[in-house]
């Protein structure tokens, strides 16, 4: 009898930025990727060498760090994921490309569009896989609204308004989270909570091609209430959008820093047949629960559109209604792109595009 074929060899994933303590590499990645089969994370590597030990300890790694190189350079690992601050990308993502490696890295992927741009041109020249984390376009729901969309729900899109708040850039100070305010990090409202959902907005009704916008920062003193500390953000916390899609489709965005008591998050999609409604209580559509309406024809009044189950990863039902969900379909789906050869999960080339809209934005929004 012929032998039974062998199931593909697991990913080995390394993961920089895997702490002991807190963190979204620990409350996110980690339970995606042990909720899967076909990923083995197998090495980590974090502040020092010290800190990289108690962390492979805490959560029964095999291998530990130091450095990122370190953890490159290991045969152990096949797929490095960079989750830590956007800062530090550049030369972690250059290490393991230069270990040949192929390469998953949180948006934004780089503190601007050149960055993201030197990445993208790296990864080409050596021929590598890569993966950029916005995991919003993996969510169940945006798969879902982008199909009803291309199947004709609302008929031709006219227009969509979208209004949201970012959680954070509001009144109270976020935990360890200075480099937030600071534009030179590339960590912000426009490029985190707006531009996730941007990219999302985008995948569901086409390209943003002509752009006006303003952006304001209203809170300009901002107390760190255990250091006494006041800080004073030069990154927005107003972030207003309006544009013209590919469509000819008219756009209107606008992100308010902090909590709203009002609309956390409001999406409508208006069409010639019919019209689509998104809610959720906060602006971060890559890692938030949110509800689908609709109404078209001779229907009167917006009725629920449940998320069918096909949308939904099998594997991932404990993670349902999780940060941590996401993140694991977009996993499911870099697993499909590294063993068939698929194209799901965007890589460095779109995340540079996607740098290059949000500098026009701010360009647009500039009064000099």
């Amino acid at each position: 009898m012929p032998a039974s074929p062998q199931p593909p060899s697991p990913i080995g994933v390394g993961i920089v930025g895997l702490s002991a303590r807190r963190g979204w590499a620990s409350s996110a990645h980690l339970p995606a990727l042990r909720g899967l089969k076909g990923f083995e994370v197998r090495a980590l590597s974090a502040s020092s060498a010290e800190s990289a030990r108690q962390s492979a300890e805490k959560h029964g790694v095999a291998h530990h760090f130091g450095t990122a190189a370190e953890l490159a350079a290991s045969d152990a690992v096949d797929l490095v994921v960079v989750t830590v601050k956007v800062p530090d990308h550049r030369e972690i993502v250059r290490a393991a490309l230069a270990a040949g490696k192929a390469v998953l890295s949180e948006w934004p992927l780089g503190t601007g569009p050149a960055e993201a741009e030197e990445l993208a041109s790296l990864a080409a020249a050596h021929r590598l896989r890569t993966f950029t984390g916005l995991q919003a376009r993996s969510a169940p729901v945006v798969r879902h609204l982008r199909d009803l969309v291309a199947d004709g729900y609302v008929g031709e899109v006219l227009s969509t308004t979208l209004v949201a708040d970012g959680r954070g850039w509001g009144a109270a100070f976020p935990e360890g989270g200075a480099y937030l305010l600071d534009r030179r990090s590339g960590a912000n409202l426009l490029t985190i909570p707006f531009g996730h959902t941007l990219d999302a907005l985008t995948m569901v009704l086409g390209d943003l091609d002509e752009v006006g916008a303003v952006t304001a920062t209203r809170r300009r003193a901002i107390e760190d209430p255990q250091t006494g500390l006041v800080h004073r953000p030069d990154v927005p916390d107003q972030v207003v959008v309006g544009g013209v899609l590919s469509s000819g489709a008219v756009a209107s965005v606008h992100y308010r820093g902090g909590r709203s008591r009002g609309t956390g998050f409001r999406w409508e999609i208006n069409g010639t047949d019919g019209d689509l409604v998104v809610t959720g209580d906060h602006g971060h559509l890559q890692m938030g629960e949110y509800a689908v309406t609709g109404a078209r024809g001779a229907d009167t009044a917006l009725g629920p559109l449940p998320v069918p189950e096909h949308y939904f990863e099998p594997e991932l039902r404990e993670l349902r209604g999780t940060t941590a969900y996401n993140v694991g379909a977009a996993y499911a789906q870099i697993r499909r792109d590294l063993t068939d050869g698929t194209s799901l999960v965007p890589d460095f080339a779109h995340a540079a595009r996607h740098h290059r809209l949000l500098d026009r934005i701010e360009r647009a929004a500039r009064r000099d």
